[in-house]
């Protein structure tokens, strides 16, 4: 018997969200495409995230998209920013189309540094690095200052 040739659109797996599930997309962006350690995200600029009367979008609203992207393209349950070096290249404006980009580019141990670009049409607006861990547990539920037995309480 023989078999026809499978497209590579056919033989790839399909990746379940595994993190942040309950994030506000109408906020953050909204998931066009999703693999392993790789994620475009797109966000709709709207009347609520901008700064001023001009039609400027807050910067915030950029950066939480771009941490949602980093978050996503890791996509461990309990996966935690700890860090980041962002430049924001071009201002945003209501009506724009954000479309990012996020690649995992290096994994040690628990830690993963994550590369995110974001582009109004062909305009690159944003590029950062974000550090992430993925911790054993939810990130809240973490015992961070352990107790000293030694030391007694006067």
């Amino acid at each position: 018997m023989q078999r026809d040739k499978i497209s590579d659109n056919e033989i790839k797996e399909e990746v379940v969200v595994k993190t942040h599930e309950r994030i506000n997309q109408y906020f953050c962006g909204e998931i066009t495409l999703i693999e392993h350690g790789y994620v475009e995200l797109l966000l709709v600029t709207e009347p609520e995230m901008l700064a001023d009367d001009i039609g400027l979008v807050h910067g915030g609203f950029i950066f939480s998209a771009a941490d949602y992207a980093a978050m996503l393209a890791v996509n461990q349950r309990n996966v935690v920013l700890v860090g980041s070096d962002c430049q924001f290249l071009s201002p945003v404006k209501f009506h724009d189309e954000v479309k990012f980009i996020a690649k995992v580019r290096h994994q040690e141990g628990k830690k993963r540094n994550v590369h995110v670009e974001g582009y109004v049409l062909d305009i690159k607006v944003f590029e950062g690095e974000f550090k992430t861990v993925v911790t054993d547990s939810h990130v809240l539920k973490l015992n961070l200052l352990e107790k000293d037995d030694s030391v007694s309480e006067e």
